[in-house]
């Protein structure tokens, strides 16, 4: 609850034995952090539990069970104790080659749980999948769901954080990406799986992988790869306080895929100009991408999703992100009036106290909508819904809006490893391969802070190609493979020319290259009480520090800049154009 360092490394080794949950509330406010912890607390408490539970995992011979990942504790080498499991408890595990060879035409793998039920009854649950076998590799490779890879690859990556550090986290999340994706590319070219190399077959011409696009499947993949290298569990910088990226991990330790997918890649929807249907139920028939059009048990139409970049954002609009956890509700300071009414009872934020600032949930259209949309995000099939926070960020607020801009993830970031944009990182993954090495960390003088303008497939002067499913950068492909860690310190990004301030980045700091972050009591004791000192006095929690004296910081926030256009300039070079939203989003 309050803002200082409380140690929540060491308060989460009781839920992660325990196979519980941990939820913070930072400078806690009852009349903002109030409902949802209520909604929180209500829904551990009254939902299904199954307690003194156990739970085995088998397979078939010839592959085994490697790693597991979750709130559990290991009895033994492959019983996992629970002593309470519900519908939120999440496990994972790594399933690789126990011999060169697997006889049968299926992998099977059966997990049982045994448990208490709530009225005493003692049961047992068995659940069994069988998994074909084949020998082509382009099988295997159209199989990969890119939404369940990224949520395990996210579990694999906290791992390591907590074995070692974050820089060999990340440097793992982009070696994986890059070997799928070349994976991809080889199609049934010999490789070694899990240690076993497959027989020798005839070699492939080079040019023929450079020239092959990306899967279908896996388009999305290193949007989400680079979602997590940036994601506050694993982004560098001393601007994330411990508690704070200590609560992350575990929440992203314990998420299911849907979860995983929107924590790593926030929906950022556009308010301002949403259609007449946003907001109410739709009257469309359900399909299978009922996810990204409507949301809650009433079917409640979302507004058009944007991608998450600076781009989109213009001083006359308002923005709804969300990763699940927090809501932002980004204002721009050259908003309508009648809207800004219509939310906030004020026809400007300009000189408000933004805490004493309350969104409207009822009154008129526009708010009743936004309340539909806020609720219908947090319901699900169950009857104990969530509550969700909704922060609001002013324009020009540059203690929230660099929170905010975190989520930005298809710009670059000033920590080490994270300064790739959307269109570098997907540059290096298409072009990984041959020459092992990386693109500058802080990218070419000049290069444009959001994404490229689209191009068409193939399009000449290395102008990037649109994928089909999402908004594309698919240079030309050079085929250059993953990074080495030696080569992760590249300089920072461009600065923006003298007189002008740069949007999206917090002020920059050492790399996070110190002692691993650990889900455990500090070896060296609790520190001492109070917030730490990030190189400012009384830093709040949860806002990020102002920088050290006798470092150039954040400038003041410029003047209103014109109108339709967002206030902080791109770096030096030429313009970055945006890219357009979503396809899958479209309606």
């Amino acid at each position: 609850f309050p803002r200082a360092y409380i140690d929540v490394a060491s308060l989460s080794e009781l839920p992660k034995v325990t196979a519980g949950t941990l939820h913070t509330y930072p400078g806690f406010n009852h009349e903002v952090d109030g409902p949802r912890f209520e909604s929180e607390l209500s829904r551990a408490l009254t939902q299904t539990t199954a307690f003194e539970a156990v739970m085995r995992i088998r397979c078939t011979r010839g592959m085994r069970i490697n790693n597991f990942y979750g709130n559990f504790f290991v009895r033994g080498t492959d019983l996992l104790a629970l002593p309470n499991c519900t519908s939120d408890s999440v496990f994972a595990f790594d399933l690789v080659h126990d011999e060169p060879n697997v006889t049968s035409s299926v992998v099977t793998v059966q997990s049982a749980l045994l448990y208490t039920s709530s009225e005493g009854e003692r049961r047992i649950r068995v659940v069994t999948q069988a998994i074909p076998v084949s020998t082509v590799g382009s099988e295997v490779i159209q199989s990969v769901d890119s939404d369940t890879v990224a949520a395990l690859l996210a579990k694999q990556a906290l791992d390591i954080s907590m074995k070692s550090n974050l820089d060999n986290a990340r440097v793992k999340l982009q070696q994986v990406c890059a070997d799928l994706i070349r994976a991809s590319k080889e199609g049934d070219k010999p490789r070694t799986v899990s240690g076993y190399a497959a027989p020798p077959m005839q070699q492939h011409h080079q040019s023929d992988d450079e020239n092959k696009p990306i899967p279908e499947n896996l388009k999305l993949l290193p949007l989400y790869t680079l979602g997590l290298m940036k994601n506050v569990a694993f982004r560098g910088g001393t601007d994330v306080h411990p508690d704070e990226r200590v609560h992350a991990m575990h929440r992203l330790l314990n998420m299911s895929v849907t979860d995983s997918k929107h924590f790593v890649y926030p929906r950022m929807f556009s308010l301002h100009d949403m259609c007449a249907s946003a907001g109410l139920p739709s009257n469309s028939e359900p399909s299978s991408e009922d996810d990204e059009i409507v949301a809650g048990p009433d079917r409640i139409e979302l507004p058009r999703v944007l991608n998450l970049t600076i781009d989109r954002l213009t001083s006359d609009g308002i923005f709804l992100l969300d990763n699940g956890v927090d809501m932002y509700l980004w204002v721009g300071r050259s908003s309508d009036p009648a809207l800004l009414n219509s939310l906030f009872g004020t026809n400007s934020l300009e000189g408000i106290d933004m805490s004493q600032v309350k969104l409207f949930t009822s009154g008129n259209d526009f708010a009743s909508r936004l309340n539909a949309i806020v609720t219908s995000l947090r319901e699900n099939d169950t009857q104990q819904s969530l509550v969700a926070k909704v922060i609001i960020v002013r324009e020009g607020d540059h203690g929230l809006e660099s929170r905010f801009f975190w989520h930005l993830i298809e710009d670059r970031a000033s920590f080490n490893g994270g300064t790739y944009s959307y269109s570098d990182f997907m540059q290096f993954v298409e072009s990984s391969g041959s020459k092992g090495g990386m693109p500058p960390a802080g990218g070419p003088p000049g290069a444009p802070r959001g994404m490229p303008p689209p191009g068409p497939p193939g399009a000449p002067g290395g102008a990037p190609a649109q994928p089909p499913q999402y908004m594309g950068s698919q240079p030309p492909s050079i085929n250059q493979g993953p990074p080495p860690s030696n080569q992760m310190r590249g300089p920072p990004p461009p600065g923006p020319p003298p007189g002008q301030q740069q949007y999206g980045a917090p002020p920059p700091g050492p790399p996070s290259s110190g002692p691993p972050m650990r889900m455990g009591p500090p070896s060296g004791g609790p520190p001492p009480p109070g917030p730490p000192s990030y190189g400012q006095q009384h830093v709040q929690y949860g806002a990020p520090p102002g920088p050290p004296q006798g470092q150039m910081g954040h400038r003041g926030p410029p003047g209103p800049p014109p109108p339709g256009q967002y206030g902080g300039p791109p770096p030096p070079g030429p313009p970055s154009g945006g890219m357009p939203p979503p396809p899958q989003f479209r309606r």
